[in-house]
């Protein structure tokens, strides 16, 4: 005996509406069932979910995306649910940590930093999404031969930029404890940068190790998409110090 879709009034035969894909059983929602089912679920599954994405980011992050842009969608989480997700939690801790560059930094340091910089210290989440398109454009010019269009390379792109954001979300949840600003500026200017680069080598290598790019071709373009946007990033920061100072 068929039912009409709750959601679209489709006749459904099985478990699923054929037609948009709604389960053809609902839940009424009450607090037990939203922390047995939803809650739970939506963490650790949504088809393996969070926890899984997150894993696959760390472990194997060129393959997991791969997969991702090619169809394989089902088993990974949306890359804009999970920036949107870290610059909430960023957001409520944010009154309580000591994060930014620009408080780690001695008045003499602060003197010479201009708006620019004063800018990217107060808010390096921000600057990492705004990056997400530049890096995109290296990625495409330096990995065309993957032919991969340009909305391939921002999805790849976001999800590099996860990481970076997870790991400088977790600076920053230490700043609540640990107030040392030496060892702080350590972190952000020393460790972070060179995780970070490490990381977006890692990552391209192994995203586009399916693309026959010869080893050597492979690991110098790798490098060449951070390295090409360094330069930029310099190169603009001059340019804007020669203005400033006009």
């Amino acid at each position: 005996m068929s039912t009409d879709c709750l959601n679209c009034g489709a006749p459904v035969m099985q478990n699923y509406c054929a037609n948009c894909g709604q389960k053809s059983t609902t839940h009424r929602y009450s607090i037990k069932h939203f922390i047995e089912h939803d809650f739970v679920h939506g963490v650790w599954h949504v088809d393996k979910g969070i926890l899984f994405t997150l894993k696959s980011l760390f472990t194997r992050p060129g393959h997991s995306v791969r997969e991702y842009i090619q169809g394989k969608r089902v088993p990974y989480f949306s890359f804009i649910t999970l920036i949107l997700l870290i610059l909430t939690v960023s957001g409520l801790i944010a009154p309580y940590a000591h994060g930014n560059m620009s408080d780690l930094m001695p008045k003499s340091g602060k003197a010479m930093m201009n708006d620019l910089e004063k800018f990217i210290s107060h808010y390096p989440k921000l600057v990492l999404i705004i990056t997400i398109p530049v890096y995109s454009c290296f990625s495409l010019i330096w990995f065309r031969k993957a032919k991969l269009n340009f909305s391939e390379h921002l999805v790849l792109n976001s999800y590099r930029v996860i990481v970076e954001m997870i790991i400088g979300l977790l600076v920053s949840v230490l700043t609540i404890f640990y107030h040392n600003t030496q060892v702080l500026l350590f972190l952000y200017f020393g460790v972070l940068s060179f995780l970070g680069l490490f990381y977006s080598i890692w990552f391209y290598y192994q995203f586009f190790s399916a693309f026959n790019y010869r080893k050597i071709a492979l690991i110098l373009r790798s490098i060449l998409v951070p390295v090409s946007y360094s330069l930029l990033a310099l190169l603009l920061g001059i340019v804007y110090a020669v203005i400033a100072k006009r």
